[in-house]
């Protein structure tokens, strides 16, 4: 069994699909912290048979929609005082901002470059968003 020091004050993202750990560090820019993060790949889960887990030592404001978008079965577990003092369980979100970028060269979000990328959740159980402008298909 291997010792990862708990953490005093921060987060534990929890139940992160086995493997996808490092794209969740890469999305929530963890690398440009300062402050200790540990990523503990292929954890033994008893629901999930093998799970990640990222633990941050430091209080930070975590995009809740970007994580749900990721993956809605993660949980975010604030830590106070190395208490658990709150778990948040996420949800697909209904809109994203900022994290799809629209393909349709046409759409007004790829000409005007100031206007924020947004797209809409717009079939919940096969995971489908469409851009807010041009009703393009995510990728």
């Amino acid at each position: 069994m291997m010792n990862i020091d708990s953490i005093h004050n921060g987060i534990v993202l929890d139940h992160i699909k086995a493997g996808k750990s490092m794209d969740i560090y890469r999305m929530l820019n963890l690398d440009k912290l300062d402050c200790s993060v540990a990523i503990i790949k292929n954890a033994v889960s008893h629901k999930m048979g093998k799970k990640d887990i990222i633990k941050i030592d430091s209080e930070l404001d975590v995009d809740l929609d970007l994580l749900g978008y990721i993956d809605p079965d993660i949980s975010v577990n604030i830590i106070k005082d190395g208490k658990l003092v709150e778990k948040k369980h996420l949800k697909l979100p209904d809109r994203v901002t900022g994290i799809l970028k629209c393909k349709n060269p046409r759409c007004i979000s790829s000409v005007e470059q100031e206007l924020p990328q947004i797209f809409k959740l717009t079939n919940k159980s096969a995971r489908i968003y469409r851009c807010l402008y041009c009703e393009a298909k995510a990728e």
